[in-house]
């Protein structure tokens, strides 16, 4: 997570590199070109000659001309950053429509640029390319025109890093680019079906901060939920930078996603075709969605009800397992009254669940004990988890989904909010330093979600800072003097070498709120289910 603080220190000093790869071949040719069918490679010089002269005709005759993906694509030109249009319905993103045989893209996010390419789409990983293969049999006088060409010459070339940090130049790069071409369709003849399939494919990248959880949703799984889930499980996902263990982690997730394996485009050498393709992710703001750009006005709620669906099954296998293990062990303490029994797991049962997220290494909590006991006095049920890279998620999403308050310091682990139940207590320890990043990437989120959010911002006392430097240097007293200095002294100062010891004095208050909040909660739950 720590990674994506650059972006937001670059809008706030209005440093954007919004990058544009659009290029023109002709500015008299605008009309033709909008439908995709011109190289933008420069062509042969009587081919140029022959493409001027129409350019004339094309300018005082335009209608007769330009082909129908002209005018589904006329709203494009008032779109604002991030695919928030104005005066046009919000949830008709530019692409969204395009005539066959055309490629598209979408260049106007900050965060990620989308192509889609309808019509003939054939896969060739050792040029990392897609071509798209045109018959061209929408416009006679584009025709003519191709004609004088050379067979193999490219109708349309775009280039696409299909990641969603396309600001962050440093972690693009490492990101594989794909090639989309459009070509004549005689030009297939060298490019013959391996595996033909009959549904849409997208296109993506699992590599650039893969590994962090919260990249893994934010830049992932969110943003692919976006893109896809419209299709009703009927796609197929290529993913450039392939990871088995990805596709082990979030196997529940991509099967609820998608009715069909993914694809390893390096490692798969076939030539996969399809009837429409999508290069690239949509992504809204920091793990939400916008129901304004989603059909239905899906949510990040029903993104975490989609979540609930897909680790419910191996949850239930889970509690099976459990079940039979407890009975064992009553069989083995026969003496024990069964009446008993179940009067000690209903008074568990009544007490509301605590779950601390504890951090091994920096932003650990010290005296994470002392708050173990005095939640335990309150009379919470507590649960301490250490989640790694290895964890089950469905173990994790268990533990979270059953709770009713979730406990941890600002980091990456603090995504997993999103497995807990709307109207459950997210309490976030923010460390110095980490003010402005805690709120943004996880309070203001877990708000959108329906959580009850408490941010508990630590005294200098309660950080291990205060042992290290004099009471009144900046890094203890004005920390945001400190980050603006750049995202390394944030890093290394408040990320990498900070602790926490809680007031707990101070940070009982807070968990008080808490407590009568969830037992009133918890106690009209078990009302309901005795009833």
């Amino acid at each position: 997570m720590v990674h994506s603080y650059r972006y937001h220190d670059q809008l706030k000093k209005g440093d954007r590199q919004h990058v544009e790869e659009e290029e023109v071949l002709l500015s008299s040719l605008m009309c033709a070109a909008s439908s995709g069918y011109f190289n933008r490679t420069r062509p042969k010089l009587f081919s140029l000659v022959i493409l001027s002269l129409l350019s004339c005709c094309l300018i005082l005759s335009p209608p007769l001309f330009c082909s129908s993906s002209t005018s589904s694509l006329s709203y494009s030109f008032d779109v604002e950053s991030d695919g928030v249009a104005t005066n046009v319905n919000a949830k008709a993103y530019l692409c969204s429509s395009i005539s066959n045989g055309t490629i598209c893209c979408d260049r106007s996010s900050m965060r990620s640029d989308v192509c889609v390419m309808k019509g003939d789409v054939r896969t060739h990983s050792a040029s990392s390319s897609i071509f798209l293969f045109t018959s061209r049999n929408n416009n006679s006088v584009m025709n003519k025109v191709s004609s004088l060409v050379d067979k193999d010459e490219e109708l349309h070339h775009e280039k696409i890093k299909p990641y969603t940090r396309k600001w962050e130049t440093s972690v693009m790069d490492s990101i594989d680019e794909l090639g989309l071409i459009a070509k004549t369709e005689n030009s297939r003849i060298n490019h013959h079906c391996d595996v033909m399939h009959d549904v849409p494919a997208v296109f993506f990248s699992t590599g650039g901060y893969t590994g962090n959880v919260y990249h893994e949703f934010n830049d992932g799984i969110l943003p692919l939920y976006i893109t896809s889930q419209h299709f009703k499980k009927k796609v197929v996902f290529v993913i450039l930078d392939y990871h088995n263990w990805w596709i082990m982690k979030y196997g529940n997730i991509l099967s609820l996603l998608s009715d069909y394996p993914a694809i390893d485009f390096s490692g798969d050498k076939k030539t996969h075709c399809f009837p429409e393709a999508i290069a690239g992710l949509r992504i809204h703001d920091e793990l939400t969605v916008d129901p304004s750009l989603m059909q239905e006005n899906k949510s990040i709620v029903d993104f975490r009800n989609f979540l609930d669906r897909a680790y419910w099954p191996r949850i239930k296998s889970m509690i099976k397992g459990e079940e039979r293990g407890a009975q064992k062990k009553l069989e083995l303490k026969a003496h024990s009254s069964k009446k008993n029994l179940k009067q000690v797991h209903e008074a568990t049962l009544k007490k509301p669940k605590l779950v601390i997220l504890s951090r091994n290494g920096s932003r650990a909590i010290t005296n994470e004990n002392l708050l173990v006991k005095m939640a335990e006095e309150i009379g919470f049920r507590v649960e301490v988890m250490r989640p790694e890279p290895t964890t089950e998620l469905a173990r994790i999403y268990r533990a979270l989904n059953s709770s009713e308050v979730m406990i941890g310091v600002h980091g990456a682990a603090m995504t997993h909010f999103l497995f807990m139940k709307p109207g459950s207590v997210f309490i976030q320890v923010i460390p110095l330093g980490t003010e402005w990043a805690a709120d943004a990437y996880y309070g203001e989120p877990a708000r959108k979600l329906g959580l009850k959010y408490i941010g508990y911002q630590i005294l200098p006392r309660e950080s291990s800072l205060y042992d290290k430097y004099d009471k009144n240097d900046p890094v203890l007293r004005d920390p945001r003097s400190v980050s603006d200095k750049g995202w390394q002294y944030t890093k290394s100062i408040y990320l990498d070498n900070q602790n926490v010891r809680l007031n707990l004095g101070r940070f009982q208050r807070r968990l008080l709120r808490a407590y009568r909040y969830s037992i009133a909660k918890v106690n009209s739950r078990y009302h309901l289910q005795s009833q």
